[in-house]
């Protein structure tokens, strides 16, 4: 029986990797052999000569340009989201929710948010066109569907209706959007990408645990997702990956999916040396250790804190210089804080910073590790580390290696293996400082062109602001229609 189950795995296992290996050929072959796929530079090019339906563009809208100016059109925009952000505890999708809705705010869009909450307390903004409209979560924390949609449609009734309509993931259930052409669903993670995680959960899962049965479970989840997200009119990807699976695996039309990068606040999130050294003096850094390495996050075993756990573990006892020479900052909380504060006093669990603490974190590193297993999204903290700077560390997974670690001149990319991860780390404790500043330099670049909160901002107005005169606008505010500004 346990022949039987261990074989079905690696049959199940090397069927997905021939599928993945096979996809990757083709649209090699594709690529070459039919002259479809255009390089960044032929892109552009092609983009100033002459204007391109924007909904139809097939790469990431962080790296068009937008003007700047605020635009003559003011949206009153709805978003969905099943829970508002704590400053401090706030995981990716309501730090993007935060991020982004400000940013519409401040350029003077007028946004109703529709989330729950078990009291009436909310922090408050530099803006006056933020409006909140509370339920009470449902038993399993949900956003109770009929409260929000009754909320919704009164406002839709009340004075202006909607322009557009925005949500989170499922904040608004697919029973609901249905019925809506101006709505755009940002997808955080999809059970296609959780593939990955769940074979390398199974791949690294002790030989005591019994099998889990992820995997079968997951396989019928992307079905149901196939089926369901076509009741969404437009689907906004956060990484390269993401938008191409939604295309080719879930079968979206490609007018209907657009590619919008994370993005963080570039005013929080900048170099600073002279707050790096006084977060480090705080802490009792002293100046002669040789490497600062940084983690932050949820301290949670699908972040990949079992992983690297055992490899600072297993390095610290068979290298004394490199456990002498380095020190580990890690920003956040899990169960995993307190056995890292078992590896010694040169590792550092300092709980949950708010940003502005968090700014200082990043300055104090050298360089950012993210050894996470959750092969969905576009990690928040990756972007954060980047715009501040420092190079940055991460699994090989799908979303990281295509949109962020886009090259070695940046950072390091690890498979989530022992033996790979601690070949990184040596390598970055061997680059030095020099090294790792000049990466650092690379990753602000990259950042700054990407993964700004004013990129994200500027991306998704121009998304709403298309979708919410279907493209019939006049042919001096076709929104639809984009034109290259460069020379």
């Amino acid at each position: 029986m346990a022949f039987n189950s261990i074989w079905s795995f690696r049959f199940l296992c090397n069927t997905i990797f021939i599928l993945c290996a096979f996809s990757f050929i083709s649209v090699f072959y594709w690529c070459h052999c039919s002259g479809q796929c255009y390089s960044h530079y032929q892109m552009r090019e092609q983009m100033q000569n002459q204007p391109i339906d924007i909904l139809r563009f097939p790469s990431a809208w962080n790296q068009l340009t937008f003007s700047s100016e605020p635009t003559p059109k003011l949206l009153k925009i709805a978003l969905f989201i099943k829970k508002w952000p704590d400053p401090s505890h706030a995981g990716g999708l309501e730090r993007h929710a935060l991020t982004l809705h400000l940013a519409l705010a401040k350029r003077g869009h007028e946004i109703h948010i529709f989330t729950s909450s078990s009291s009436n307390s909310f922090p408050r903004y530099p803006v006056s066109n933020l409006y909140f409209h509370l339920s009470k979560p449902t038993t399993a924390g949900y956003l109770d569907q009929a409260s929000v949609w009754k909320q919704f449609q009164t406002q839709n009734t009340t004075g202006r209706p909607f322009d557009v309509i925005h949500t989170e993931s499922v904040g608004l259930r697919h029973t609901r959007s249905r019925y809506l052409t101006k709505l755009a669903v940002t997808w955080h993670g999809i059970a296609y990408e959780t593939i990955h995680s769940d074979i390398i959960q199974e791949l690294s899962r002790p030989s005591e645990e019994p099998q889990a049965h992820a995997l079968t479970e997951r396989a019928m989840k992307v079905v149901e997702e196939v089926k369901f997200f076509t009741s969404y009119a437009h689907h906004v990807a956060t990484s390269d990956h993401a938008g191409d699976v939604l295309k080719r695996v879930y079968m979206i039309p490609e007018e209907r999916v657009h590619i919008i990068l994370n993005g963080v606040d570039e005013e929080i999130f900048k170099p600073d040396v002279a707050k790096g050294k006084e977060f480090k003096q705080k802490f009792g850094i002293p100046a002669s250790k040789l490497l600062v390495l940084g983690l932050a996050g949820r301290l949670v075993k699908d972040k990949g804190h079992p992983l690297m756990f055992e490899t600072l573990k297993e390095m610290f006892k068979e290298n004394v210089t490199f456990r002498e020479t380095s020190v580990v900052l890690i920003a956040g909380d899990g169960p995993w804080g307190v056995r890292y504060r078992d590896l010694g006093a040169n590792v550092l669990v300092l709980g949950p910073l708010e940003q502005a603490k968090l700014a200082k974190f990043y300055n104090a590193i050298d360089i950012f590790v993210n050894p996470t297993l959750r092969a969905q999204g576009l990690d928040h903290t990756l972007l954060e580390a980047m715009l501040s700077a420092k190079p940055v560390m991460a699994t090989r997974l799908a979303s990281i290696t295509g949109s962020v670690i886009v090259g070695t001149e940046m950072g390091y990319a690890f498979s989530p293996t022992r033996t790979s991860l601690k070949r990184a780390l040596y390598q970055a404790w061997l680059d030095g400082r020099g090294v790792l500043e000049k990466k650092g330099q690379a990753a602000l670049q990259r950042g700054l062109e990407f993964f700004t909160a004013t990129k994200m901002a500027a991306s998704y107005e121009r998304l709403f602001l298309c979708i919410s005169t279907d493209g019939n606008g006049k042919d001096s505010d076709n929104y639809c229609q984009y034109q290259s500004t460069s020379n």
